[in-house]
């Protein structure tokens, strides 16, 4: 790949196939200090762009800087307009959409809640180490935040800006659901850990419905710090297990366990996830999916909020 550090692609560029100019490579690559050297020389100044991300260590702006779009694009003159620019900025800042494995909407079912008004909260709070909320709902730890749920309201919660905000993300009110009606029994956690095929559904995870690593890995699969800074800001806690491994609480008796090793000239980078087999207590295969699919979206939000 010939993609510059600002986001043009070289591959699909005349000026490079005619010689006439070649391109600045990744923010990390010998090709990005090659250019900023003869920049220097040719014209007395760098790109501010490719000289920001060389100082940064990040391959790709869009990519991987969480500023994007920062100052130095919108000092121009180039390379994108205001327009992209402002759409970028306002795209980045809503959630991705919400969708099956099958690529349908995520929708849920109103009998979730129903099933849940149900249910002893005193009790269901004792299961999956939760606190009881004076609305007569619970709240519990989530990643790096606090998830309310108000059975009253049949609505989803989260803790930001010193007060409980409604959360409008389907998938996240899907899961919250699934697990609290799933729920049963206390079970002790950390004696097996097991990866999809380990699973009693194991075969679900196949084709469609294959864990979604693949982002994981195009964004951090040569760069370890950039998973460790995104696992940590999730609350994270680093496990002996790969070249970087995390173990996640997307519930707080709910453990993922995220292995990444890293790529090389001879390997490309690997992910896998791995899950407490307490899991398949709680949730059937397609639950399990969703839960992945959430927490992976927050890791490559990285230290962007949820």
């Amino acid at each position: 790949m010939a993609t510059a550090t600002c986001g043009i692609n070289c591959d699909v560029c005349k000026l490079r196939l005619l010689d006439v100019c070649s391109t600045c490579g990744s923010g990390k690559s010998l090709e990005a200090r090659k250019k900023l050297e003869a920049q220097k020389r040719i014209f007395g100044r760098e790109c501010a762009i490719l000289a920001c991300a060389c100082m940064n260590h990040l391959d790709y702006c869009m990519r991987d800087c969480k500023a994007f779009p920062c100052d130095n694009f919108r000092i121009g003159p180039y390379p994108f307009s205001q327009g992209f620019l402002d759409m970028q900025e306002r795209r980045l800042k809503h959630p991705p959409p919400a969708l099956t494995p099958n690529r349908t909407s995520v929708s849920v079912p109103s009998e979730y809640w129903d099933t849940l008004q149900e249910k002893d909260i005193h009790t269901l709070c004792n299961l999956i180490l939760a606190e009881p909320h004076p609305s007569g709902g619970l709240w519990f730890h989530s990643l790096n935040t606090r998830i309310q749920v108000d059975i009253k309201s049949r609505c989803v919660r989260q803790w930001a800006n010193e007060q409980w905000e409604k959360n409008d993300d389907p998938l996240l009110e899907l899961i919250t659901l699934l697990y609290l009606n799933g729920v049963k029994s206390f079970h002790p956690l950390g004696k097996d850990v097991v990866g999809t095929k380990d699973l009693k559904e194991g075969h679900f995870f196949q084709g469609p419905h294959e864990l979604k690593t693949a982002p994981l890995l195009e964004r951090y699969g040569n760069d370890l710090d950039g998973f460790r800074n995104a696992a940590e800001h999730l609350n994270g806690k680093a496990v002996d297990m790969a070249d970087a491994a995390y173990r996640l609480l997307p519930f707080p008796r709910v453990p993922l366990y995220y292995l990444l090793w890293e790529g090389d000239d001879e390997f490309d980078p690997r992910m896998s996830v791995l899950f407490d087999r307490s899991i398949e207590q709680s949730f059937a295969a397609d639950g399990i999916w969703g839960l992945v699919n959430r927490v992976s979206l927050a890791l490559l939000k990285g230290a962007e909020e949820l």
